[in-house]
């Protein structure tokens, strides 16, 4: 019996410590590939940053500024990125499944093939954005500024005034 709970306690231990080497380091530099799942990097000056094919899941961006930086190819589900600057960033390939970009602007933002599904738009300003090739099921585009963005069918341009939807 205490050579069952002894190797027990030796598994959790081992798979312990793996957890822990493989968790996120919120102080690692922005790169690509970069794994920042779940750290809080509000108000972070991130602007022209290559962070493509990073690990930002449940990330937390709030009124950072991510103008010009590259998350092409990113996995962001559930990330937040409330009351970012993002203009002209690149975001193409990207999943941003369920994503929070609520009041964010996306000015002139590439989304090209982006996985938008049940993302967040609210008051967001995606005037000029690429989303051609997005996929946008459930996302909440409520009073979305949408004026000049190429739409998803990557041939319809929104005319300008267009709120939350693509007119």
């Amino acid at each position: 019996m205490i050579d069952r709970v002894l190797s027990l306690s030796v598994a959790l231990l081992l798979l312990a410590a793996a957890s822990i080497a493989d968790a996120a380091d919120c102080t690692d530099p922005p790169a690509p590939k970069v794994d920042w799942q779940r750290c809080s990097l509000d108000r972070r000056d991130l602007q022209g940053q290559d962070l493509s094919q990073g690990h930002l899941v449940d990330a937390s961006f709030e009124r950072a500024d991510l103008s010009g930086a590259k998350l092409n190819g990113v996995s962001a589900q559930h990330a937040k990125f409330i009351s970012a600057q993002m203009t002209k960033a690149v975001l193409d390939g990207g999943n941003f499944a369920e994503a929070d970009f609520t009041k964010t602007n996306l000015e002139g933002a590439s989304l090209k093939d982006a996985d938008l599904r049940r993302a967040h738009f609210f008051r967001a300003n995606l005037r000029g954005a690429d989303l051609s090739g997005a996929r946008t099921v459930g996302a909440d585009m409520l009073n979305a500024d949408l004026s000049g963005a190429l739409w998803t069918d990557g041939k319809r341009v929104c005319a300008p005034g267009s709120l939350g939807q693509c007119e």
